[in-house]
């Protein structure tokens, strides 16, 4: 009984610790449960050193089908569990995994058309046409108000993005008048998007929207919503726009981040005829 109020008390020094260094409420939920996940399977299986009962534990996991990305998850979960709360002077000495070098999926012009002409809810369409024209992650359309829209000056000022950080996009001219109409009666502090109920919608429907979109129009490519702030940054390469400035649309903190995109728009591969 000792032993569970005493876990119990270090799960919530985790998740005060977490909360002050501003990680956001979806890494500390994922960084608790590896955590969890990792002191069961050392108890279980019995595995008194460290170092070994970390090493097993991701082994197994990486067994199990994980992918590298959340294999690094899992590893840093733990990394911060042991130097922050548990203060261990002793480093957890484990190479992260290697990331897949896998490109991005990219929509065409042409294919991005015929998703967002394939449904017919004007909310809907909205919401696919604005993820794409201003380079949004899911969170960014589902969390965004009114306040944050300018299109006098066609931009939007994303509050708290990734890594808790504000940054500034681009607004699409093509749907200003559209989205106008839809905000006309809501105050600042609305949501742009809202449930039929009046609250925000989830991630989970905005991604169902654009599978439904991209089925009815019979690509078929492995896209996702992501797909569409992919196909933004690799777009706007290929009309000449600085990668720096790519960057500070998607609000990347490393410009090798954004420098993945130049993959996909080499022009010189995309001029070489195959011998056949």
């Amino acid at each position: 009984m000792e032993m569970q109020e005493s876990t119990v008390n270090l799960f919530k020094e985790t998740e005060k610790l977490l909360k002050l260094r501003n990680y956001s409420p979806k890494t500390i939920k994922s960084y608790l449960f590896y955590i969890k996940d990792f002191l069961i399977f050392a108890k279980q299986n019995k595995i008194s050193g460290k170092n070994e009962a970390v090493k097993c534990f991701l082994l197994n996991r990486q067994d199990r089908g994980n992918s590298s990305q959340t294999i690094n998850l899992a590893l840093n979960s733990i990394k911060f569990f042991y130097r922050e709360v548990m203060k261990s002077q002793d480093k957890i000495d484990l190479k992260f995994a290697k990331r897949n070098k896998r490109l991005p999926v990219i929509l065409s012009r042409a294919e991005i058309e015929q998703i967002i002409s394939n449904i017919r809810n004007n909310k809907h369409r909205l919401i696919i046409s604005l993820a794409y024209g201003a380079g949004l992650r899911v969170s960014e359309a589902v969390n965004m108000r009114v306040k944050n829209i300018n299109i006098a000056e066609l931009t939007i000022h994303i509050k708290e993005a990734k890594g808790k950080k504000d940054r500034l996009t681009v607004f699409p001219k093509k749907i200003a008048v559209d989205i106008q109409n839809m905000l006309a009666g809501k105050k600042s502090d609305d949501f742009v998007f809202e449930s039929n109920r009046g609250g925000k919608l989830t991630t989970t429907t905005l991604q169902k929207i654009f599978e439904n979109a991209l089925k009815k129009s019979g690509i078929q490519k492995n896209a996702t919503f992501h797909s569409l702030r992919h196909s933004f940054a690799t777009h706007l390469l290929e009309n000449g726009v600085d990668v720096r400035y790519v960057q500070e649309l998607l609000g990347h903190q490393n410009i090798r981040t954004t420098q993945i995109y130049t993959h996909v728009t080499n022009p010189a591969i995309r001029n070489i005829k195959s011998p056949l």
